[in-house]
């Protein structure tokens, strides 16, 4: 079975709307496909966008999703805000950065980030008059695997046609 020739990727401008939605995300489902073309979904944690047409994710562990970006590059990742009744799927291709040439900046949101998170889940707590035995975020790793670079090729709105207006 041949492979038939793929388009060359279009990147596209991402809309600040996007930015700022996916800016307001701790954690996004990153879908990917295995060996078999099957597929594969997986919670991370999602740095945001330092330029309007690349995502970054964060990826601690290095196991199934970067197998499966190794060999296929096509991913999507979904983000949803029930609060609002608003979510995105954006669809593109990835390229895998090793852990040493993450560069300083990301390296800094993602620390932000999972201090953030921290920080949340405890005033949460205080909140609602529980307390965790754990806050999950401590336990992970201080530096990520690897980055997965996103270059968006297609946005799908998931809001409902009466949420859009």
């Amino acid at each position: 079975m041949t492979k038939k020739p793929q388009p060359p990727s279009i990147k596209m401008k991402l809309p600040d709307e996007i930015i700022k939605f996916l800016d307001e995300q701790n954690i996004v489902i990153v879908s990917t496909f295995d060996e078999n073309e099957n597929i594969h979904c997986s919670v991370k944690g999602i740095i945001g966008s330092e330029e309007t047409e690349k995502i970054f994710i964060i990826d601690v562990y290095k196991k199934r999703t970067y197998k499966n970006l190794k060999r296929n590059p096509k991913v999507s990742i979904t983000a949803v805000d029930e609060q609002k009744f608003k979510g995105y799927t954006l669809q593109g291709k990835a390229k895998l950065i090793i852990q040493q040439k993450i560069s300083k900046n990301v390296l800094e949101r993602y620390e932000e980030r999972i201090t953030r998170r921290i920080s949340n889940r405890v005033i949460k707590g205080v909140q609602k008059c529980t307390k965790s035995s754990k806050h999950h975020e401590g336990e992970l790793p201080i530096l990520p695997k690897y980055l997965i670079e996103i270059a968006v090729e297609k946005i799908i709105d998931l809001s409902p046609p009466k949420a859009k207006k």
